[in-house]
């Protein structure tokens, strides 16, 4: 009877071109310095993508069932802001911030697929974060000094036009887990999209299903007077829903760590009139001249 073997269980080369070849455990002197991942590797591979509920999720997931039957494929979310990276980057490091370490997190909202934009693989915080080079990353790249970004010059010979989360981010993903080649190249930070990109977004990145819009700030930056001024409303800060009457809108540090414009047994979208992209503006302290977004 065929067993399957189990994966990332040994170093093996992952195609780096500059220094010798290494492996997921930082066999080589290139990783030396990384943190170490833990002992199995990588555990899972998380999806993170702008599909929907459609049928293109369920597609990357088969194609990963197939190349990795062993390792655990899960939906993190698939209903970010299409075709925003920009916004989605700063939704990401908060998303994964309380996740399982040990995870792959293929990453794809990607409105120039087929285009001339290239793949990126970053090592961070004990995890795998693989897309395009759009941004997406590019905040994710920033959250600890011991993180890692390298360009993956690897492709499939069979390569649709449109759909490069089944056909190339799925099967390098694959790869990486399995020590195959991936013509890896170190990068600086400097050399992608959105290197440059401020390290906070006063502005709507995500609307949940129940009208809340999270926003690109940490709340911990804020100081506890903080008061937020979107279309129109001048919002105060609450501890969590209770606390305010029923159709008060109000904001709050969600469980994300993140600023979240809300409405007690209310929609925030829909009250107030915004969605993903749309600004705020902050007013650091009661009583404090208002900060443009």
């Amino acid at each position: 009877m065929r067993r399957d073997r189990p994966v990332a269980l040994r170093p093996l080369s992952l195609g780096v071109d500059a220094g010798p070849p290494i492996g997921v455990y930082g066999a080589s002197a290139l990783f030396a310095s990384w943190p170490a991942l833990d002992p199995d590797g990588i555990v899972r591979i998380a999806l993170v993508t702008d599909f929907g509920p459609g049928i293109y999720g369920g597609q990357v997931t088969a194609r990963l069932s197939a190349l990795l039957p062993r390792l655990p494929v899960m939906d993190l979310v698939h209903d970010l802001p299409p075709f925003r990276p920009d916004l989605a980057a700063y939704l990401l490091p908060a998303l994964v911030r309380d996740m399982p370490r040990g995870t792959l997190y293929l990453c794809v909202v990607d409105p120039g697929v087929g285009g001339e934009r290239e793949a990126l693989l970053v090592r961070s915080g004990g995890d795998w974060f693989l897309g395009p080079d759009n941004g997406l990353l590019s905040q994710v790249s920033q959250e600890d000094l011991e993180d890692r970004v390298l360009r993956v010059d690897w492709r499939p010979q069979d390569l649709s036009a449109s759909f490069h989360g089944r056909d190339w981010f799925a099967p390098a993903a694959a790869r990486l887990c399995l020590g195959e080649p991936l013509g890896l190249r170190p990068l600086q930070r400097r050399e992608t999209v959105g290197a440059d990109w401020p390290v906070a977004l006063p502005a709507v990145v995500y609307a949940d299903r129940y009208g809340n819009l999270m926003c690109g700030l940490k709340a911990a930056a804020l100081p506890a007077e903080s008061r937020i001024r979107a279309a129109g409303h001048v919002l105060g800060r609450a501890r969590t829903f209770c606390e305010v009457p029923p159709g008060q809108p109000f904001w709050y540090e969600n469980a994300l760590g993140l600023v979240e414009i809300a409405v007690n047994q209310g929609r925030a979208d829909r009250l107030l009139g915004l969605e993903p992209g749309d600004s705020i503006d902050l007013f650091p302290e009661a009583g404090s001249e208002v900060v443009p977004g």
